[in-house]
């Protein structure tokens, strides 16, 4: 079992689908968590040392709270999950709608890694950071500017590991499937078969949960992937590996 024994682990998205089983799966391995979301959610767990309410797209009230996180000390690692998306082709994608999406899903984890990292350059541990990223990064399922956002972050991602390994800081990303997660409920409302047909795309036969994607950035961010930075680790059920209706199309 990985262990992060009494480590300050900082959350985004904390209370959300998949954050609030990031906040279980740390706090079982041991993490002190530092659960970060907006300022209407309760967020409440016993893992849970420390709460810092900001909107990610709010760059003066991220400042804000990553000092607040500094002041008792640079944390072991920093898990950038918060995100969100509701354009879900061309037709849906506003430029209001493009500006949201880009802040929720990029460009508010950017201003959050440049307010933490002054105080992670000086952690003589070392401190990783996880990025919670999509397959949709890596080829259009839907979703332009959450994919466009979410490509972003991969190239971010990329750029810390290069520029801060010197510092002994390491960054990396989990890139998952979809997740069944409660954003689900109202698409099964309308349509109780779409599960069934999306699952079917995946080589495994089905998508992926909360906490497969919670245990790999755990991996990521434990001492056991002290040698790995830059990567991208996928956990899509097999998605990013092949085309299988296609093969199913040919056979």
């Amino acid at each position: 079992m990985i262990r992060l024994e009494d480590a300050r682990v900082v959350i985004t998205g904390a209370g959300g689908g998949v954050g609030s089983v990031l906040v279980q799966t740390f706090a079982a391995a041991g993490a002190r968590i530092v659960a970060c979301d907006l300022p209407s959610l309760h967020l409440d767990h016993p893992g849970i040392a420390e709460r810092h309410a900001f909107d990610i797209r709010d760059r003066a009230a991220v400042a804000r709270g990553a000092a607040a996180i500094l002041a008792g000390g640079a944390p072991a690692a920093v898990i950038s999950n918060a995100g969100w998306t509701r354009a879900e082709t061309m037709a849906d994608v506003t430029p209001e709608a493009l500006r949201t999406e880009m802040d929720l899903n990029f460009t508010g984890a950017a201003d959050f890694t440049l307010a933490l990292l002054p105080g992670l350059r000086g952690r003589a541990e070392g401190a990783a950071l996880v990025f919670i990223a999509s397959v949709n990064a890596l080829s259009h399922h839907g979703n332009p500017a959450y994919s466009s956002a979410k490509a972003a972050l991969l190239g971010w991602m990329r750029a810390v590991a290069v520029e801060e390994g010197r510092h002994g800081i390491r960054a990396n990303a989990v890139v998952p499937g979809s997740i069944r997660t409660p954003a689900w409920d109202q698409r099964l409302k309308s349509d109780p078969g779409v599960l069934d047909r999306v699952s079917r795309l995946y080589p495994l036969g089905r998508i992926v949960t909360p906490a497969e994607v919670a245990n790999a950035a755990l991996f990521l961010a434990s001492p056991l992937a002290s040698g790995i930075t830059g990567a991208a680790l996928a956990v899509d059920a097999g998605l990013s590996a092949g085309n299988l209706p296609f093969l199913d199309a040919i056979t």
